[in-house]
């Protein structure tokens, strides 16, 4: 028997003998669609309706609902029917019907603002809690982790648990040898929700969260303003040398199939990879490893020629794609997109960055300008490429042969792209998030206040300073009518 369906169901659509996924008897209902040459409906429960008429098979449960309080009775009933469905379900996901409404919510990163998932309260166990372990991640934070006698919980064995911070292990009192009540948020992430009180243990003691880092010996300190306690070692931190570069191959990084967790740490520890242009220069170095790749256990011939293409075809990759692998705290797959598309290049983003050490600078100006990044994450950004080793990993990787490719603005010409758009007042039309987004789909720059570099200001209803900043500077200023008219153009 399998214990957890979702990785059955992953798993049998990964075996390389198509035969083994026959045998597994998987089935799907048809929900959504990619690509499609012209619609073929105005509503997502008419979308639904041709798959069915189209042979695919529809989840029974799914209903088009007429206001909140048939919503609700429909997750109320589906609730009540959840232990006697032969699959496993955590929640109900409400969805705007018309899709050309969903087009104008549209999306925030990579969740739609047209759907909303209303999750089943999570199933809950008791277990015993063993020892707190401290695991050290890329960006240096000691999380604490509880190791668990294994329960059965939503169908998983569950024996580890985050425990969050330190914080949150004295708010909730949690000790070494307590009984605790677990349950896995949204039914994946196991937490400990609370101790049994009645059944801790005599003598068991307040557990002291560690002010030296375990991995390195460096100290833990932790800032004023944050609740996490971060190693200082930096580099010379195994751990944290180990997750960066674990970070750095993964999915929306640099995704180098063959490179994984696994495989990255065994690397690490015998030397092979210490930094992540060691990555891009295996191939030349392997007939100075002893034993080489292909002669080390797991792997072979074969299976060694397959890495070395898969990290050849990573040595071109997308701007943003790069910036997200190299673990700038607070810079994650948007916010790398969003400096991607303002500073275009990979030269002209470090150049900037080098400049915007200086405060006083044009260039840190115009980085906490950049709608949705704001001083702190602009300070980490800086801090980075104020640490020497770090713009070290950078040239490392160019003369390694990697190549961060130019930031290209979506297809289709527009008139906005390019260009720098600041948003003031109300819009009637739209939302300020809607005016924002839609901007930049086609190809602008949205920032947060007006400068000289600024190409448009959209003035709408009671607008304020930047309206007239821009009339000081001389910067366009559209009408929402104008704007409107801009966009649809």
């Amino acid at each position: 028997m399998f214990a957890n369906p979702r990785n059955a169901g992953a798993g049998s659509l990964r075996q390389l003998d198509s035969r083994v996924t026959a045998r597994r008897k998987l089935h799907f209902f048809a929900y959504a669609w990619g690509e499609v040459s012209a619609p073929f409906a105005g509503a997502y429960w008419e979308a639904l309706e041709r798959f069915q008429r189209w042979g695919f098979c529809v989840n029974p449960l799914s209903r088009r609902c007429a206001g909140v309080d048939e919503a609700l009775a429909l997750y109320d009933e589906i609730v009540a029917r959840r232990s006697e469905l032969p699959y496993e379900i955590d929640g109900v996901v409400y969805k705007v019907d018309r899709l050309d409404w969903q087009d104008r919510l549209g999306m925030v990163s990579r969740a739609p603002r047209w759907a909303i998932a209303f999750k089943f309260p999570a199933e809950r166990a008791e277990t015993r809690l063993r020892e707190i372990a401290i695991q050290v991640g890329r960006t240096g934070a000691l999380t604490p982790v509880a190791k668990l006698d294994p329960v059965e919980v939503g169908g998983v064995t569950v024996s580890r648990a985050s425990l969050h911070n330190e914080d949150e292990i004295a708010r909730k009192d949690i000790r070494e040898g307590d009984t605790v009540v677990i349950q896995r948020a949204g039914d994946v992430i196991p937490q400990v929700i609370e101790v049994v009180r009645a059944r801790r243990p005599k003598g068991a003691k307040r557990y002291p969260f560690p002010r030296i880092c375990p991995e390195c010996g460096s100290a833990a300190v932790r800032e004023e303003d944050e609740v996490v306690r971060r190693c200082t070692g930096g580099l010379i931190c195994p751990a944290q040398a180990v997750e960066r570069l674990r970070h750095f191959v993964g999915r929306e990084a640099f995704d180098i199939e063959g490179l994984g967790e696994r495989q990255i740490a065994a690397f690490w520890q015998d030397g092979l990879i210490k930094e992540p242009a060691d990555i891009f220069t295996l191939r030349m170095r392997n007939g100075t490893f002893d034993p080489p790749i292909e002669e080390r256990d797991g792997w072979g011939e074969k299976s060694a020629e397959n890495l070395f293409n898969a990290i050849d075809a990573r040595r071109h990759i997308e701007l943003d794609r790069f910036i997200y692998a190299l673990g700038i705290r607070q810079v994650g797959q948007t916010t790398a997109r969003l400096l991607a598309r303002n500073y275009g290049t990979l030269s002209a983003w470090h150049a900037a960055m080098k400049a915007a050490g200086d405060r006083d600078s044009s260039a840190y100006a115009d980085l906490v300008n950049i709608d949705a990044i704001g001083p702190k994450v602009a300070e980490d950004i800086l801090a980075f490429f104020a640490e020497p080793h770090n713009c070290a990993v950078i040239d490392g990787l160019g003369d390694a042969g990697v190549e961060a490719e130019k930031f290209v603005a979506p297809e289709g010409a527009s008139p906005l792209a390019g260009k720098t758009v600041v948003f003031t007042g109300g819009l009637d039309a739209m939302t300020r998030a809607e005016a924002k987004a839609r901007a930049e789909a086609l190809g602008a720059k949205v920032a947060g206040s007006v400068s000289r570099n600024t190409d448009f200001v959209v003035v709408g209803s009671d607008a304020g300073s930047k309206a007239r900043k821009a009339r000081d500077l001389g910067v366009r200023t559209l009408g929402e009518a104008e704007w409107l008219a801009l966009i649809d153009g």
